[in-house]
């Protein structure tokens, strides 16, 4: 049976190059990290070349890197950590967020009783850059959580704008850059984000390892206790051959980066135009032009009671796509995000994302149309 991803903001598939440097960890350097003897010290080697190849991505400083196990935990660590050591009481974030962050806020709701705002979102599916200014004014104490790319619709935020404007209002900023990075390049000393989290099985590295960017001068304590691992604030024997793959992972991609986004919007404009061509009353949600590259969620003109079956049908041609975020698979409710801005009508209806990468080609999504016909 003929296979075809396209589902890479779900995960993606490994770099050969990253394979090979991890299976060479796992075999020669097998040391714990905080053994003093030659192996250990090592192993702590790799890990800090690590760090330092990160940080040098992100043009920021190596001690403001902290290595997690994914994304969901550097945005729990982060926002939890927030509201106990910085005192923060007030959160402003938007519906169209990951759960990591959603779910989290609305914990810390419950236990702290900090207020939370929710920013305003267009019906582009943008977050409302205006209302957050005027939510900010009024601000004490504040946190504003936004996601850069979302992760079901390919939205965009500007978080250069935004970055600028949590700081002319004293407010900290932390963005989850899970589905950005690798695929645009940032440069934490020109853009004052405050904290930044992301996880390499998003750009061609091993699932398991993520990192957290967090401003020097910000301190937080640890959520996990133990050792004095990644300076003190996450307890835990590091899993260097993961480390080694996910910095491995960035440098190849950004070493890429020029003709990947190149191939990866020509198939995304491919797909756009080969949709309107065969389906006629196909949807996008989201402004086409503005959403992240590798992202594109539309609606399909076919009756509600075909949803279920979409997916399945697809399924059994070898082709891999999906409703929606990866970590709400099992859900049976309408998606969190596009309730926030489709019709109701439009909510009954079949949504795809279809997201990829450079080693998708035209002849994926022309496989994807046939079979999308057959419907």
């Amino acid at each position: 049976m003929k296979k075809v991803y396209l589902d890479n903001a779900a995960t993606t598939a490994l770099h050969p190059e990253v394979v090979t440097e991890m299976t060479r960890v796992l075999t020669e350097d097998y040391g714990n990290p905080s053994s003093t003897h030659f192996l250990g010290r090592n192993s702590r080697n790799l890990i800090e070349l690590s760090r330092k190849s990160i940080a040098k991505s992100l043009n920021c400083s190596a001690q403001e890197i902290i290595f997690t196990s994914c994304g969901t935990e550097a945005n729990n660590f982060i926002i939890q950590s927030s509201i106990r050591d910085l005192k923060i009481n007030k959160i402003i974030t938007s519906k169209i967020e990951h759960h990591a962050v959603l779910h989290t806020v609305q914990i810390l709701q419950e236990q702290y009783g900090i207020e939370v705002e929710y920013v305003n979102i267009l019906p582009s599916g943008e977050v409302d850059i205006i209302h957050l200014t005027d939510l900010l004014a009024t601000a004490d104490k504040t946190l504003v959580s936004l996601m850069h790319i979302n992760n079901e619709i390919g939205t965009v935020l500007n978080i250069e704008r935004v970055a600028k404007i949590c700081k002319q209002h004293h407010a900290y900023f932390h963005t989850d850059t899970v589905q950005s990075m690798g695929k645009v390049t940032f440069d934490l000393q020109e853009t004052p984000i405050d904290f930044l989290v992301a996880s390499a099985h998003k750009f061609h590295g091993p699932k398991g390892i993520g990192f957290a960017f967090i401003r020097k001068g910000i301190v937080l304590n640890p959520i996990l206790l133990g050792g004095e691992q990644e300076k003190g604030l996450r307890a835990g024997t590091e899993c260097v051959h993961n480390i080694v793959g996910q910095a491995k992972a960035l440098e190849i991609a950004y070493s890429s980066l020029i003709d990947d986004e190149k191939h990866i919007t020509d198939l995304k404009n491919y797909t756009i135009l080969e949709l309107n061509k065969h389906i006629p009353g196909v949807k996008f949600n989201g402004n086409t032009e503005h959403t992240f590259y590798n992202v594109l969620n539309f609606i399909l003109p076919f009756s509600s009671d075909k949803t279920a079956m979409i997916l399945f049908n697809l399924d059994m041609k070898g082709i891999a796509v999906s409703r929606g975020s990866a970590c709400q698979s099992g859900s049976t409710k309408p998606s969190h995000v596009l309730s926030e801005f489709l019709s109701d009508e439009d909510l009954e209806k079949p949504s795809l994302r279809v997201s990829f990468s450079h080693y998708n080609t035209k002849e994926d999504i022309d496989y994807l149309i046939e079979n999308l016909k057959l419907v």
